[in-house]
């Protein structure tokens, strides 16, 4: 069979509206603000789906404690803020070693199952989570990252333009999504709310004639 004659990849309606990349949500809650000096305590990634109508959803959520890296910073205004107890028998903490491996696997299969290529990081305020990943990343030595290094999309910025709103509980507020204050700064439960206002953004933009084009 010539060049010419080779059956053209058939790429899914995903990957066709985020050029290749699955979005995935990714909260990470910290022992402070300095990606390089202060550990990781907690990580959650949301995979998001598209059904028949081309709608994204919420699909599985992957979140782990994390035991802070040997020599880490840890602020105890950042433990009071999030509520982490550090000390607690019942807190199921591993390693980075063990976790990010096992999160960057389920990301992985997202990813392949979606029929894109990479990753790209959607988070409120990305860069901060994005930071703290990519330290994870080099601090374990993790080669396969699924995500993309740099880019990402921000839904701070996103409800900023769409509701004016940059606070994550007032812009789900607005978005008349529902939000606990009592459960928020858990990394699982901000990044869900993060995907819900996230989706919730990119299907409004296609019901008002947004792509496709």
């Amino acid at each position: 069979m010539t060049p010419a004659e080779t059956t053209p990849e058939i790429k899914t309606p995903m990957a066709e509206r985020f050029r290749g990349f699955l979005p995935v949500v990714v909260d990470v809650e910290t022992g402070g603000f300095n990606s390089d000096t202060d550990a990781l305590l907690e990580v959650a990634a949301v995979t998001l789906r598209m059904d028949e109508n081309g709608l994204l959803h919420r699909a599985d959520t992957f979140d782990f404690h994390i035991d802070p890296f040997e020599g880490a910073n840890i602020e105890q205004s950042a433990l009071d803020f999030t509520g982490i107890d550090l000390e607690c028998p019942e807190r199921p903490a591993e390693p980075e070693m063990m976790a990010m491996p096992e999160l960057f696997g389920s990301v992985r299969k997202a990813v392949k199952l979606n029929g894109c290529t990479r990753a790209v990081m959607v988070g409120h305020n990305a860069h901060f989570d994005l930071g703290f990943m990519n330290a994870a990343v080099a601090r374990c030595e993790i080669k396969r990252n699924p995500f993309h290094p740099f880019s990402c999309f921000d839904t701070a910025t996103l409800a900023g333009l769409v509701y004016g709103q940059t606070v994550l509980a007032k812009a789900c507020q607005v978005a008349e999504i529902e939000f606990s204050n009592s459960e928020a700064h858990s990394a699982a439960y901000d990044a869900e709310k993060t995907a819900d206002l996230f989706c919730l953004m990119v299907n409004r933009w296609k019901e008002l004639g947004g792509w496709p084009l």
